[in-house]
């Protein structure tokens, strides 16, 4: 649940609850206390019917001697009362008067007749006037009894202090269990995240993982999570970065040293007064190599840094695809025919690209240069270009068709396939590394071992994928996936 959705619950809860509490604390007292007052009511009406027949007698109602009033007396206690009166207010008995009725007071005809024949309740007493008659049916006189509610104002002070006792516990239970639901809710996730962004701060391993509730939190936690692990991503992409870059400039430092001291070598043997006219047309022949040489692998070199930068974006364009890779196909049959290798190229691809044409030229370049130089003479070539609805040429070797099949699904790919030597599996993992080459290659002057890294690069950067098969003495085949339009 959302926090502000549960903050709202718990706000409401907070109020509505303590007062609901209240509400039936007061509502189960107050039926204890009806059913107490029933009892108390019925019990003072047994009391008063007792008593009927004792002040009924006419005779209580004339002037006595106290003597006279004891039976009275005797029928009270502590919690019982009776006062007689004559009919015109003269109060001639009270059994709370141990005097007797030596004391004679007047009470006024309007409180006396006030409430008469009624069972009157207040909170400390019950109260109930009645008329005596004598035989004429004259009034000569009434009574008045009273009975003490002394339990029942004890028993209410008790239980006041009782509901007192009961609602502070239960404020204080509650206080509890909403300091432990906030504790639970909000503290602990909000401790647990800190301590995880301290210890990754400080570089070191969390003791317990994160939970990710779902809510707000969670939604932090997620976040922290995913920028955490951009961020780990990152260090490791800048150490990958950083150790690469320490082996690039092993590798072209040692690559660079056969080229440069053949130019040396060459370049002293070009001061001998002694050569002849060929030879010294020979010797500058090969310097020029060598010095194209470093300069492809400098190139290479500048081409993989620029496309390793974050800031560097292709420029794509629509492009109509047959006319394009026309123009992508054309320009190696002569370096094919210089060898004695036999080209051949199939263009079967939909209508409309998306792509860096100067990328991809440069693609097919590295890829076309690495056939050419692998590909015996008298050997050949296939190069092609084929849609997802198009089937695959009938030169793929079988050894790789079902595959190849597979995983060209829903794109546009680019093969490259010669014959010749092949290469070996463990090669097959390391092919498209920065710089590497075959030991039968290295130090030889061949490439600057970054050909295959850049087409790699090149058609990540397209959305692209590129994988090699190759098998030993028979050849190699590279394939470029390129993302159809509405695919």
């Amino acid at each position: 649940m959302k926090i502000k959705y549960w903050l709202m619950i718990s706000y409401l809860v907070v109020m509505v609850l303590p007062m609901v509490a209240v509400y039936l604390l007061y509502i189960s007292l107050s039926n204890y206390d009806q059913k107490q007052d029933l009892q108390e009511f019925l019990h003072f009406q047994e009391i008063v019917a007792d008593l009927e027949s004792e002040l009924q007698d006419v005779s209580l109602y004339q002037g006595q001697p106290k003597e006279n009033y004891r039976n009275l007396i005797s029928l009270t206690d502590d919690h019982l009362k009776i006062d007689l009166y004559r009919s015109d207010g003269l109060h001639l008995f009270s059994s709370m008067n141990t005097l007797g009725t030596g004391q004679f007071q007047w009470t006024s005809q309007e409180n006396l007749f006030r409430n008469l024949n009624e069972f009157q309740k207040n909170p400390r007493t019950y109260t109930m006037k009645q008329l005596v008659f004598d035989e004429q049916n004259q009034p000569i006189g009434l009574y008045e009894i009273t009975l003490s509610r002394s339990k029942w104002v004890e028993a209410t002070s008790t239980r006041t202090n009782m509901m007192f006792i009961l609602l502070a516990g239960f404020f204080l239970i509650f206080y509890i269990i909403v300091l432990l639901a906030i504790n639970r809710k909000l503290n602990q996730p909000l401790n647990q995240l800190q301590q995880h962004m301290k210890a990754f701060a400080d570089g070191k391993k969390p003791t317990k993982p994160l939970a990710q509730p779902k809510d707000e939190i969670g939604v932090l936690i997620h976040h922290f999570e995913q920028m955490k692990a951009q961020i780990m991503e990152t260090n490791e992409a800048l150490r990958k970065q950083q150790r690469e870059k320490e082996y690039m400039v092993a590798s072209l430092s040692h690559d660079l040293k056969t080229p440069l001291t053949a130019v040396r070598a060459y370049t002293e043997a070009l001061e001998n007064h002694h050569l002849t006219e060929k030879e010294q047309q020979e010797y500058r022949h090969i310097l020029y190599e060598k010095l194209d040489h470093m300069k492809e692998m400098i190139n290479d070199l500048s081409v993989f840094t620029a496309l390793q930068s974050a800031e560097n974006r292709l420029n794509k364009v629509s492009v109509n695809g047959n006319e394009f890779f026309e123009m992508l196909f054309t320009g190696y049959e002569e370096a094919c025919a210089s060898k004695q290798i036999t080209l051949t190229t199939e263009i079967a691809v939909k209508n409309g690209y998306m792509l860096d044409p100067k990328q991809m030229v440069r693609l097919l370049d590295n890829l076309m240069d690495n056939a050419v130089r692998y590909t015996p003479s008298g050997k050949q070539i296939w190069l092609a270009g084929i849609s997802a609805k198009n089937p695959l040429p009938e030169w793929v070797f079988r050894a790789f068709r079902n595959e190849v099949d597979t995983w060209r699904e829903d794109g546009t790919v680019i093969l490259i396939q010669n014959e010749g030597k092949g290469m070996k599996q463990n090669q097959l993992t390391n092919v498209f590394q920065p710089f590497y080459q075959n030991e039968s290659s290295r130090g030889k002057g061949s490439t600057s071992g970054l050909g295959l890294s850049i087409a790699k690069m090149i058609m990540e950067k397209h959305d692209g994928k590129i994988k090699i098969w190759s098998t030993e003495d028979k050849g190699t085949l590279i394939a470029c996936w390129l993302k159809e339009r509405g695919s």
